[in-house]
């Protein structure tokens, strides 16, 4: 069983961004389960969701405490949340923003993930550009795709296609896919 929890705040498309992976993973032919965690349900409010993905039945319902991937969509989290707490020492880490993870002071952090486990990506630009507002959430997943290879690009554009109204959808796609392509040409060069 494949693992993720997401970090980011209310407004941002936490939940919907691992409704969207479930739903990658189930058009795949597997297996999956997603659900978030509230705290203060308002804008701004640190959000947890969660993500998990298997080849069959989940039976699992609880919070994940030692996640295979870490997908933050707001790196102002650090200070406010152990965002890192049970990460998996072979685990993967994601982060949206346009700072690289030594500038976020991510270095040991970094150190204990295999290598090539842990990116920045300026996921709240992608969308800026494609969506016309900073919501992560679609570019991240086309991120995550590239990095771990977990589920396929084409699957994470049916799912954002089928999350939302077509005009919205073709921007997220969009912006997914740039990410994709600028994780999987970082990856690729490295």
């Amino acid at each position: 069983m494949f693992q993720i929890r997401f970090h980011g705040r209310g407004g941002q498309g936490v939940v919907t961004a691992a409704e969207m992976l479930s739903v990658a993973a189930f058009m795949e032919g597997r297996h999956a389960q997603a659900f978030p965690s509230f705290g203060s349900e308002r804008t701004g409010a640190p959000v947890v969701s969660f993500c998990r993905i298997d080849d069959k039945e989940i039976r699992l319902r609880e919070p994940i405490l030692e996640p295979d991937a870490l997908i933050v969509q707001d790196p102002t989290l650090f200070k406010v949340v152990d965002v890192f707490q049970g990460l998996k020492p072979n685990g993967y880490l994601l982060v949206n923003s346009n700072k690289s993870l030594s500038e976020l002071h991510l270095d040991k952090v970094v150190a204990q993930l295999p290598k090539g486990h842990a990116l920045a990506v300026a996921a709240s630009e992608f969308a800026l550009k494609h969506v016309g507002r900073p919501l992560p959430n679609a570019a991240l997943l086309g991120a995550f795709a590239a990095l771990t290879g977990l589920v396929h690009m084409k699957s994470v554009n049916a799912a954002i296609e089928e999350a939302f109204p077509e005009k919205i959808a073709k921007a997220n796609v969009a912006a997914a896919n740039a990410a994709y392509d600028a994780i999987a040409g970082a990856t690729a060069a490295a």
